[in-house]
């Protein structure tokens, strides 16, 4: 039985580890990110309902996999709206997780910060983590549901959706986000490889 749960916690290990050498640079996210965006503001009111928040992450693909012991990774930026247009800085979200599970699952997520004293109290933090640092509502919606409509009682809400679309009933508690630095392209990362 010690034999299974140490192949298991290695095979879920290389995962993860596979997951954190997948780093990608900032052009390969905004490119990424800008695609779900795309297909996030096709939902009635998405847009309206994005110029309304405070800030929001995109995560244009997340990879769950595992076996009993699982895990999950992906990377992301974070717009800001504030009165000089919108900034961005760069996360990953990850988390592990042990149970009945088995297989790998890619999704999108995309994270609306409607408090201000959420996306302060987040961008402040060194490794958020939610359920612990702050709650995350993750919303599900009919096809003709208004976006737009959300009624912003909540600080934080979720979409998560994949090529068939929204995905209801996933938690997001646990997962743990943490500012990265991702190189600004692939030029410049064979630029610094030459020079090392």
């Amino acid at each position: 039985m010690k034999n299974k749960l140490k192949i298991l916690l290695m095979v879920s290990g290389l995962f993860l580890l596979s997951a954190n050498s997948m780093a990608e640079t900032a052009e390969q996210i905004d490119i990424k990110a800008n695609k779900v965006l795309e297909i996030f503001k096709h939902k009635h009111g998405a847009s309206k309902f994005l110029s309304q928040v405070k800030g929001y992450m995109v995560f244009p693909s997340v990879m769950k996999g595992g076996f009993i012991v699982g895990g999950e990774y992906g990377e992301g930026v974070l717009y800001v709206n504030n009165e000089f247009g919108t900034n961005k800085e760069y996360y990953s979200i990850a988390s592990g997780s042990v149970g009945f599970q088995a297989g790998v699952q890619k999704g999108s997520y995309l994270i609306a910060f409607a408090s201000q004293n959420a996306l302060d109290s987040f961008r402040k933090s060194n490794g958020w983590e939610a359920g612990v640092d702050g709650v995350i509502t993750v919303v599900t919606w009919g096809a003709g549901k208004d976006i737009s409509s959300i009624s912003f009682e909540k600080p934080i809400y979720a979409f998560v959706f994949n090529s068939k679309g929204i995905m209801g009933s996933v938690s997001i508690e646990g997962t743990k986000f943490t500012k990265i630095i991702p190189s600004k392209t692939a030029v410049y990362d064979e630029i610094e490889n030459m020079t090392d």
